[in-house]
């Protein structure tokens, strides 16, 4: 880490939350994505706004809509994805990710390090308020 920097990664499950809710949170972020490029967020700016979608290598088929993702200015990046493997409901999947170069910084817990960051994703989508939850039910 100290020649080459940190890279923090964490994700965060919210499970059994309520489909509509779930659906609704992730049409919300869809329709904003045009507005979100150039929206600063604290100290960070959105550079790039979208749908991720994967384009197969081999076959050239495309699966479309396989999360939300804003990328920011100093690299960070979040996304957001549901997931249909929950029991009970859906599960929102926040990825957070992000680069640390100052060796002072490349020792904290990772829940620490991406806590800002986290924070921002539930300003940008209204996590606690649309899911009634105050935290993810895992974070690895």
């Amino acid at each position: 880490w100290r020649t080459f920097g940190r890279n923090y990664y964490t994700r965060h499950d919210y499970e059994g939350v309520a489909v509509d809710a779930a659906n609704g949170l992730m049409a919300d972020l869809r329709a904003a994505l045009p507005d979100l490029v150039g929206k600063r967020f604290g100290s960070r700016c959105v550079t790039l706004a979208d749908d991720f979608a994967y384009t197969d290598p081999v076959d050239g088929s495309v699966s479309k809509a396989q999360g939300v993702r804003l990328i920011f200015d100093d690299g960070a990046r979040v996304i957001f994805r549901l997931s249909g493997t929950g029991t009970e409901g859906a599960t929102l999947r926040l990825y957070l990710e992000s680069y640390e170069a100052d060796a002072a910084r490349q020792d904290f817990p990772v829940q620490t390090a991406l806590a800002d960051l986290a924070a921002l994703a539930d300003q940008v989508a209204g996590i606690a308020r649309r899911t009634g939850m105050n935290g993810p039910s895992v974070a690895t």
